[in-house]
């Protein structure tokens, strides 16, 4: 085992200051939101913290950062693992029906009364039979069919099937953890990740807040309507207002219902810029508990960089995971039109290969089909301060995005950006409305799914050494400004002293007494030492 992987099985039973929850990212995932909460908690020297990161299943993927050391724990939930072994009884545990019912509103409506609901419905069942065994026992087929029948009667049960298993594993998963005892609970995204901290919030009487980078629901609905994995069971046809619902919706819901417990629960809302918060209200997130803390970064890491010179090769640049989000097909589309005109074009891919194997290998195949493996360059995970010297133009052709670091990065060392109008995207190139002074433009923004208008953009910074020197002044000028890393660490300092010294809530009791050997009940008490 390597130094880097066997320190994160460092385990210390007192509380944290801080427990950071992850859904899918750090610490196996390199760069993007992993490297924000890798700075995070490094920017915070006299906070301790856990970290719980909620991962599909056990795998071989190593550890990407080192532990830092104010991290006092780390804790893997599993989400794809729940159950136990299969039990043969058909003995059907009390509470049952009410436990289909419980689920069915937490899964199409969520929301912090209706977890305490499921959790009380939960724990009525477990004095019969463990929520594990349940899982995988003849009880769970009679869950299932009550279910079916109550929300998707006219689609394919055997679809259902798969789908529920897959959606309740993960739910099951997360109610079931064990709970680190801290003083702050402070989750990175709503799903599975927020609903446990929601879960907190509500089982030790502490603060739970939520950092929320791109929108997760989002995220997971342009996800689900590409994915190939999803059936449609149910024909529609050409009409729009079918209130039948398949199997997409009832993931879309899941996670939208998990949203709203989320920000129910958490007592702040942060955002990286002010148009993220329009969806967080639609979802249930009270307008008094909104608030934004723009990223930043080490701008002095980047003071010595300068772009690329006028002499060499053009040269452009997308940052970023090789992933569908990123749309990396739509920049070898752009390459391919650029390429065109100007035979010399070079093009970086620089990041992560590893994360979509099967997509990595369609934009392999997409250069090959277009004659590009002269032109683009696959460079996989690398120090871009290695290359940012070597480039004219950065590019993003994301479908979503939050606040991208890539921006801000390239900004920093005076390199003018092209990016799809998603997130802060525009935001930080043309600077925000009230901007004062206002510094103008430090780059173009595009529609998104347009490589003719991504490669328009970047051409005419190719071809204008004036204007692309201009805008990457601007684009430097306004992250030195607005994006440093002081500015964003100071912000996140005075949030957790305020909250780590907040007294602890009055907890909200279950409606029946425990049962020995019923595991959730374990969980119903302020937590000890805070």
């Amino acid at each position: 085992m390597s130094d880097r992987a066997s320190s994160w099985s460092r385990t210390d039973a007192r509380p944290a200051d801080v427990c950071i929850i992850v859904e899918g990212c750090y610490p196996f995932v390199p760069g993007g939101v992993s490297g924000w909460i890798d700075w995070l908690i490094r920017s915070q020297p006299a906070t301790s913290f856990s970290i719980v990161s909620l991962w599909p299943a056990p795998s071989e993927h190593p550890p990407r950062y080192a532990m830092p050391a104010n991290a006092v724990a780390f804790h893997p939930l599993y989400l794809q693992t729940f159950g136990g072994q299969p039990l043969q009884s058909a003995r059907l545990p009390r509470g049952l029906s009410a436990l289909s019912d419980a689920l069915q509103t937490f899964m199409t409506q969520g929301g912090a009364d209706a977890l305490h609901d499921l959790t009380t419905a939960i724990s009525e069942t477990e004095r019969d039979m463990p929520l594990a065994r349940i899982f995988n026992s003849p009880v769970a087929w009679e869950l299932v069919q009550g279910m079916y029948r109550g929300r998707m009667p006219y689609g394919s049960f055997l679809h259902y099937f798969w789908a529920w298993r897959a959606l309740l594993g993960g739910l099951f998963a997360t109610l079931e953890f064990p709970l680190p005892e801290a003083r702050v609970y402070h989750t990175i995204s709503t799903g599975y990740a927020g609903l446990l901290a929601a879960r907190a919030a509500e089982e030790s009487g502490r603060p739970a807040i939520l950092t929320e980078h791109g929108i997760y629901t989002n995220e997971r609905r342009i996800e689900l309507l590409m994915a190939d994995w999803v059936a449609d069971t149910i024909e529609k046809g050409h009409t729009l207002d079918d209130p039948r619902l398949d199997l997409r919706d009832m993931w879309i819901a899941a996670f939208e219902a998990y949203a709203r417990t989320c920000y129910q629960s958490c007592e702040q809302i942060i955002t990286l810029y002010d148009d993220n918060q329009k969806v967080q209200k639609l979802l249930g997130a009270g307008p008094a508990k909104c608030r934004v803390i723009a990223n930043g970064i080490d701008v002095e890491r980047f003071a010595h960089l300068t772009p690329a010179p006028a002499t060499e090769r053009p040269t452009m640049a997308l940052i970023g995971r090789v992933v569908p989000i990123k749309d990396v097909k739509a920049y070898i589309t752009a390459a391919k039109i650029l390429r065109d005109r100007m035979p010399d074009l070079r093009a970086y891919i620089l990041g992560p290969l590893d994360e979509d194997p099967i997509y990595t290998a369609e934009c392999r195949q997409l250069v090959a089909d277009l004659e590009l493996g002269d032109c683009i360059e696959f460079t996989g995970s690398v120090n871009i301060v290695d290359y940012l010297s070597r480039i004219h133009v950065v590019v993003l052709t994301s479908l979503s995005e939050s606040q991208p670091l890539t921006i801000l990065e390239a900004g920093a060392a005076g390199i003018p950006f092209v990016a799809t109008n998603v997130g802060s995207c525009r935001e930080i190139i043309e600077g925000r409305s009230d901007e004062q002074p206002a510094l103008g433009p430090g780059g173009l923004i595009t529609p998104v799914v347009a490589p003719a208008a991504t490669a328009a953009a970047v051409e005419r910074l190719l071809c204008d050494h004036q204007l692309r020197q201009s805008y990457g002044e601007t684009l430097r000028r306004r992250v030195r400004a607005t994006y440093t890393s002081e500015r964003a660490s100071k912000a996140y300092t005075d949030l957790y002293r305020d909250l780590r010294n907040r007294p602890t809530r009055l907890l909200r009791k279950p409606d029946i007494a425990p049962a020995d050997g019923a595991s959730i009940w374990t969980r119903w008490r302020p937590a000890p030492g805070i």
